[in-house]
């Protein structure tokens, strides 16, 4: 999972996932510090940190919603979650949500830019 370590509210959250995460089943790369890793994906840095990505198991990327869903089927208490969001269909309206949430969240922050939101 690719997040931006800048941000106080993305880096909340990851922290809250990383405790979750006691067997380590992600890898939690903060592109703050880590630029880099995005390149082997072709996801530019502005769009990661403007949306959520996450590459799963088979080298396949998510966005939004959808990357919350790869990375919620790893986690304790979470998986039930996946599950159930999963069973009733409505990532396409929680993504469409998470997509405009995350483009108003990027353009509005007083510290929102290219390098850090």
């Amino acid at each position: 999972m690719f997040y931006d370590g800048g941000c106080p509210l993305c880096r909340r959250e990851v922290e809250h996932y990383r405790r979750v995460d006691q067997a380590g089943n992600v890898d939690w790369v903060d592109i703050d510090q880590q630029p880099n890793s995005l390149q082997p994906y072709g996801i530019e840095l502005t769009s990661a940190m403007r949306h959520l990505h996450v590459v799963d198991s088979s080298g396949a990327i998510h966005r939004g919603a959808y990357a919350f869903s790869v990375v919620w089927a790893e986690l304790p208490y979470y998986r039930r979650l996946n599950h159930l969001l999963s069973t009733l269909r409505v990532f396409g309206p929680l993504n469409w949500a998470y997509l405009k949430f995350a483009d108003y969240r990027f353009k509005k922050r007083g510290f929102c830019s290219v390098d850090h939101c």
